[in-house]
């Protein structure tokens, strides 16, 4: 019974790790979760550089109208 348990103790730690890294490295998980959450966390990041900009741009001309 003892070396039953420890077969199956080596094959749940040796598979595990590679059905991790098969699964991880499937092209439509890839695409899904990966590609897709970066684009939108990029244009979040380009909206709020073009808010900031603005915001500078906005400061920058009300401090020369004022001079």
């Amino acid at each position: 019974m003892g070396v039953k348990i420890e077969v199956f103790r080596m094959m749940l730690y040796l598979s595990f790790p590679v059905a991790m890294f098969w699964v991880s490295n499937q092209a439509e998980y890839f695409e899904e979760y990966v590609i897709k959450r970066k684009r939108k966390e990029l244009e979040d990041f380009k909206e709020r550089m073009r808010a900031r900009k603005e915001k500078r741009i906005l400061k920058e001309m009300s401090v020369e109208s004022e001079n």
